[in-house]
């Protein structure tokens, strides 16, 4: 069913267009109001600030049930309820202990993106979108497709989880002048491993099973396995990832990602416009002390009337279990150099954080 989805896009946008038509009057009657974009590098916790916010009554977020059908999410929905009940949660592919069912949170704009957008993971065009890039056509498609969201799952604030938003947030601001955006980042060193951990796992997938970096590129995941693409918001650092990962150094690689993309939210943050609407949630602060964190971004995201219900509620939450370090000395060193003016601005030391 991905194979199929993917292969023809032009059809399911018509599909797309279609289901609009039938729901108009439906989704004319939906608010979009103060949407929420879960934004950075992925292993900073962006998947444990959804699962987080998507336990707050009357927030929709999309879940694994809307893929591969992304276009038309109403009647693939409604086909699924016709399957029956969603099975017992499993671990999901990354092994690190989030369990999933279909009716999980997950992030899947980007395909909707890179639909209308056809360079936003072309590792040699910039991947900046800004105000000045507006797409008519993928702004009425987008915000439809949330109002889809809002009304499949009965909410009034759409939550979503972006990595690559990062890389769109003035278009965004501007798309949605209400919207808030959280920017989860962690200690430059313990995400460079835990991305490297990653790749090494889904590059072993995919010695197994072909098919494994296809269904990733069709759900527009290119941080780790053979089909990751740096991300480019400067010509000099995409070609800094790029030649790190083709000679065989991925920590450093990862290094000039997580530098150059956070570098960039600072920037944005610094701007007058943008101050108040971005926020950065540090992975630390999330596991160290969760309550405060938590009711820090509910402020933010103006959230606050439903902040006591979900710290009363809140699961475990901690960092990785201590194992085997993948960095030697030397990498570990060359990440904090690579890394430390932005990571000092984030206010992260050269050590890291007990776990």
């Amino acid at each position: 069913m991905t194979r199929f989805a993917h292969a023809m896009p032009g059809a399911m946008k018509l599909l797309g267009d279609i289901e609009t038509d039938m729901l108009r009057d439906r989704l004319a009657a939906i608010r979009i109001d103060r949407p929420v974009f879960i934004a950075g590098v992925a292993r900073s916790g962006t998947t444990l600030l959804l699962n987080l916010l998507s336990r707050l009554p009357h927030v929709a977020t999309h879940r694994y049930s809307d893929f591969p059908f992304l276009f038309i999410p109403v009647a693939w929905n409604r086909l699924q309820e016709r399957m029956g009940a969603s099975g017992p949660p499993i671990e999901r592919p990354h092994r690190d202990r989030i369990q999933i069912t279909r009716d999980s949170p997950e992030a899947f704009e980007e395909p909707l993106w890179a639909h209308f957008f056809d360079a936003i993971h072309d590792p040699d065009a910039l991947h900046r979108l800004t105000a000045e890039d507006r797409h008519p056509a993928f702004d009425d498609f987008f915000l439809e497709h949330l109002r889809k969201v809002l009304m499949l799952r009965v909410g009034t604030r759409y939550v979503s989880k972006g990595n690559y938003n990062i890389t769109r947030i003035e278009y965004l601001a501007d798309l949605l002048p209400d919207a808030r955006f959280l920017v989860p980042v962690r200690h430059p060193v313990s995400q460079v491993e835990s991305l490297m951990r990653q790749h090494r796992l889904f590059s072993e997938y995919t010695a197994t099973d072909p098919r494994v970096p296809k269904y990733l590129r069709a759900a527009g995941h290119f941080e780790f396995g053979p089909q990751r693409v740096p991300v480019n918001l400067d010509h000099m650092n995409a070609r800094r990832i790029a030649k790190s990962w083709q000679a065989g150094e991925d920590a450093a690689g990862y290094a000039y990602l997580w530098n150059s993309v956070y570098a960039h939210g600072c920037r944005l943050k610094c701007q007058r416009e943008l101050h108040t609407r971005i926020e950065f949630v540090r992975y630390e602060d999330v596991c160290g002390d969760a309550p405060r964190a938590l009711r820090r971004i509910a402020t933010h995201c103006e959230l606050e009337e439903s902040a006591d219900e979900l710290v009363a509620n809140l699961p475990d939450i901690s960092g990785r279990p201590g194992s085997a370090s993948l960095l030697s000395a030397a990498e570990s060193d060359r990440i904090w150099k690579i890394t430390a003016e932005t990571a000092t601005s984030l206010g992260y030391e050269r050590e890291r954080p007990a776990s």
